[in-house]
This record gives C-alpha cells, sequence and structure tokens, in this order.
C-alpha cells in the first residue's frame, strides 16, 4: 500500500490487468513512462515482484524522447497509459530482466544508462533500514520523482520494507506539501534541497519540520543554517548511481558531513585535511565515485569537492564551496555557484555566478577580504535565479561551457 497525494492505493488492485496484458515479464525490460504516478508506481511494484526489467521514465519527459530513451536504456517494451505496450527493437538476445534501469544525473558529464539487479537493490535496502535507526519509526513522505533512485529506494521501497505506508507526493505545490506534512504521524520528507530550503522560510515562525532527509547536493552553507534552525531531525545521505545510497549521516550538523557507510559497502578517502578520491567497494566492484573527501577519526565521510570541479590555477587547488561559503554568507545573496573558467596564463580561474539584491561590487570586495589572489573569481555574474535542477543539483559543467568568454553571449 502506498498514499498517493490524498489516496490511499492498493497496488494489487492492478495485479490481475496485468497478469492479462503482459506475457512472460521476466524475460523483457519495460520502459515505464506514464502520467498517473499511481498506475506507474503500481506498475513498477509488480514488474519487481515479477523480476522484470524495469526503466521508470520521469512523466514530464515527451512521449518521442521517453521512447528514445527506453530504446538507448536497452528495453525492448514502452509500456505507457492504459497499459499500451509498444515493441522497441533491440539487437542481440542478452538478458533484459531482473533489473533496475536509471540514468546518472549527467551533471558532470552525459548521463549514463545504469543498471543494478533487483538483489542488489534489496542488499541495499536492507542494508539502509538496518542502519538508518533514527528513521525507524517515521512515515516517508517523498516530494521528489520515484523514477529515481532517491524517491524510489530510499523512499518507497525502505518504507514498504519496514511495513510503512509511504506517502509519495507529485504536487510540488510547497504550501500542499507543508499541509500534508502536518497531516502525517512522525513524517520523514524526502525532497530536493532547493524545495527543503523553501518549505523552511514558509513555515510559520511557531512551527518545525519534523524530520528531513536531504541528499544530491551539499547543502550551501546559508541554506544548511535556515534548515537546520526549522528541522527538528535532520539528516543526509549520501552515494552514486552506480551504488545507490552509500552512507548516512544521522544528525546532520554540518552540510560537509555527508555520512558514515552502510554495513553493505566499504568506503576509502582521505585522511583529515588530506582529501582524496572516494571509493566505494561493494559486491567486490570497486566505483571511483568522482569526489574528493576524508574519513574521519569517527569514520565519517566528509566532502570536499567534485574531482571534476576542482579549479587547478597555476597548480594551485581552488576548491568552488570556499568561494561559495564567503559569497553566501553576505546579506542578499540567496543562491551562488563557482565553477572553471580557462585562463591563457594560469591554466584556469574561477567563476561566479550569484542570486540575489548585492552588488557584484559588494561580492568582488568580499571576496578580496576573504580569499586569497588564486581563488578570486575572474568573472562575477549576477542572474534572477541559478539554473538549478529538479533534484537542487547545478551542472557546472555546463555553466563553465556556457560562460567560457568564446562561448559565451556577447
Amino acid at each position: 500500500m502506498f498514499v498517493l497525494n490524498d489516496t490511499t492505493i492498493d497496488p494489487s488492485d492492478l495485479a490481475a490487468r496485468l497478469d492479462r496484458v503482459l506475457t512472460d515479464p521476466a524475460t523483457h525490460r519495460y520502459g515505464l513512462h506514464m502520467q498517473n504516478a499511481g498506475t506507474a508506481l503500481s506498475a513498477l511494484l509488480y514488474l519487481r515482484a515479477q523480476g522484470a526489467g524495469v526503466f521508470p521514465i520521469h512523466p514530464g519527459i515527451p512521449p518521442e524522447t521517453a521512447r528514445e530513451m527506453a530504446q538507448a536504456a536497452g528495453c525492448d517494451v514502452m509500456l505507457t497509459d492504459g497499459l499500451k505496450q509498444t515493441a522497441l527493437p533491440q539487437a542481440g538476445t542478452a538478458p533484459r530482466g531482473d533489473v533496475l534501469v536509471q540514468m546518472s544525473s549527467g551533471t558532470t558529464g552525459a548521463a549514463k544508462v545504469i543498471t543494478r539487479t533487483w538483489a542488489e537493490i534489496a542488499a541495499e535496502v536492507e542494508s539502509y533500514a538496518a542502519f538508518f535507526t533514527a528513521s525507524a519509526a517515521m512515515t516517508p513522505v517523498i516530494a521528489c520523482p520515484v523514477t529515481h533512485s532517491y524517491g524510489l529506494i530510499a523512499g518507497v521501497f525502505v518504507a514498504l520494507h519496514r511495513g510503512h505506508v509511504p506517502v509519495v507526493l507529485d504536487s510540488l505545490n510547497p504550501k500542499y506539501i507543508l499541509r500534508r506534512l502536518r497531516e502525517t504521524d512522525q513524517p520523514l520528507l524526502y525532497t530536493s534541497p532547493a524545495m527543503l530550503h523553501t518549505l523552511a522560510r514558509l513555515l510559520p515562525a511557531d512551527q518545525r519540520l519534523y524530520a528531513a532527509n536531504t541528499s544530491g547536493t551539499v547543502l550551501p552553507d546559508a541554506w544548511f543554517q535556515a534548515i537546520r534552525a526549522r528541522t527538528t531531525h535532520l539528516f543526509q545521505q549520501y552515494g552514486c548511481s552506480e551504488a545507490g545510497c552509500v552512507a548516512i549521516n544521522q544528525d546532520l550538523q554540518n552540510p560537509y558531513d555527508v555520512g558514515k557507510p552502510l554495513p553493505h559497502v566499504t568506503l576509502t578517502a582521505g585522511r583529515t585535511g588530506t582529501p582524496h578520491a572516494v571509493r566505494i567497494t561493494i559486491a567486490g566492484q570497486t566505483i571511483d565515485t568522482g569526489d574528493l573527501g576524508c574519513l574521519s577519526d569517527t569514520g565519517m565521510l566528509v566532502f570536499t569537492a567534485r574531482a571534476d570541479d576542482l579549479i587547478n590555477v597555476a597548480g594551485l587547488n581552488v576548491y568552488p564551496q570556499d568561494i561559495e561559503k564567503t559569497v553566501m554568507a553576505l546579506p542578499g545573496v540567496t543562491d551562488a555557484v563557482a565553477f572553471r573558467l580557462p585562463d591563457p596564463h594560469s591554466g584556469a580561474r574561477a567563476g561566479l555566478l550569484y542570486a540575489g539584491t548585492a552588488s557584484e561590487d559588494t561580492i568582488r570586495q568580499a571576496c578580496r577580504a576573504a580569499l586569497a589572489d588564486y581563488q578570486q573569481p575572474a568573472l562575477i555574474r549576477q542572474l534572477p535565479a541559478l539554473p538549478r535542477q529538479a533534484n537542487g543539483k547545478i551542472s557546472r559543467r555546463e555553466i563553465s561551457a556556457q560562460y567560457t568568454p568564446e562561448t559565451a553571449d556577447a
């Protein structure tokens, strides 16, 4: 059972229809693209139980694009509204069942097709539920896409594993989300950092969020302070597309303390003060996350930066977060992102975009006062809003390409 907005849904109601229309689902990989979130999630749960391959696709993606994505993901059947099936041509006879297929976010390069077996996901769910004891009695309220692993696996699958009835919200109206949180016993909110920040600002002065989980990107310091002050229980999880969630912080007091490793994985990184590549070993496979970080004496993974976000200025490392922290501390700045710009003399320099009412001159003066010469942004640009994705992430790679002098708008 799960709740969609205000309606309780029993997935077994759809199972009899799917039994009639699907032939040997365990041998197929389905591109699942439906506008009705209740039907889509019910179908996904059915296909998981049947051992089928499933690629859930966000309903906002246009049908033709969804079809192209499904074909690229190795799907041989498209399952759409009305339980309509469309065959997709695929070369070869490789097994297509028994996997969940997802696309990486694409914030650090072209999106990749990620396939994980249902057994691997079951191991993640079991480990997550056993380790994350602080949330054991809480009811997940999932205000983020269940086509993504954060909402689907950490939110829905873990809730069902624990015997809870998850509440899935496909409305992103902040006032509606706050109402549903008030109506839910011990609600644990799964949502994007941007939405969490919005909710913290909208809360009446005498109210607090009971519990919230954040993932996908480190909260900017100013956002973190606002959210932490309005949230009783604040959690953070860390992972990657290839391995799912691998670490959880069960009492978030510093946004860079992204979590302690779950029992089913091994994490390696630098030691305190000396960041190195963060690598995950799971089921005998080692995955380079592309992140830099350290493991503290208590086993906490402390995030430093994405390795490909690092800005090397004449041999000196500039971490974008150092610039962003300086700028976000200023009155009148609501959002900021630092990124790499090519430079013919030093190899690279930092660029900075920000949103808010502060002047560019104020930003530059603050940077001069707080940062070393090699950390100074060569470009500072004010925008009405930064180009954040639905999950709160920003693609520094895309911003860098847009604002590199040869390609930037005149």
